[in-house]
């Protein structure tokens, strides 16, 4: 959490997960669709094929002094020096699996550098969410074999979603600011 010149504090979340998982397709189904908040303008920086190069980047106000900073990082393995750079600083992490099973290992590789990057702090000091997401796949694997796999602790709340159609995404997104604001302001 930082503090800008007036005041407002800023909670930087981020979301994490292999490239093509649909991080910044959830991203931008919050910002079009998720009505009753206030936000900024949705700002990518991304190839001519629509892949994120660097990161997303989107403000979201959940009070008049509480501003939810969201990013999301390239998940293409030749930019893991810039997802540590987006890491730095950051309040509260969205896990975006892609459920199929083709993918099983990019998401256990993805999981797997969040780990060596963050280490003890992912659920502990830092709040995590995952989302499943990509749950109409013809191969969608189960939910607890996905979960175990990713490894990234317990009680972790997992939220399954289709962020295409936008189902799930809002639960998603609710359930990281709620536990973010929970453990930073009232350090529950």
């Amino acid at each position: 959490m930082r503090k800008d010149a007036s005041g407002k504090m800023h909670f930087k979340l981020v979301f994490v997960g292999p490239s093509l998982a649909g991080k910044t397709t959830l991203l931008k189904k919050l910002h079009t669709d998720v009505t009753g908040i206030k936000k900024g303008g949705l700002n990518s920086i991304e190839d001519p094929s629509g892949r994120t190069i660097y990161f997303d980047f989107s403000p979201f106000m959940a009070t008049s002094s509480v501003i939810l900073d969201i990013y999301t990082v390239a998940g293409q393995r030749r930019h893991r020096h810039q997802r540590s750079l987006v890491l730095k600083g950051v309040d509260g992490l969205l896990f975006v699996a892609d459920s199929s099973r083709a993918m099983l290992a990019d998401n256990v590789e993805s999981a797997e550098e969040l780990k060596n990057e963050l280490g003890d702090k992912i659920g502990g000091e830092l709040p995590i969410v995952i989302a499943l997401n990509k749950r109409d796949a013809p191969d969608a694997m189960p939910k607890k074999e996905l979960v175990d796999a990713l490894d990234l602790g317990t009680n972790i709340p997992v939220y399954e979603t289709i962020a295409i159609e936008g189902i799930g995404v809002k639960r998603a997104f609710q359930s990281l600011s709620r536990e973010v604001l929970l453990k930073k302001l009232y350090a529950v």
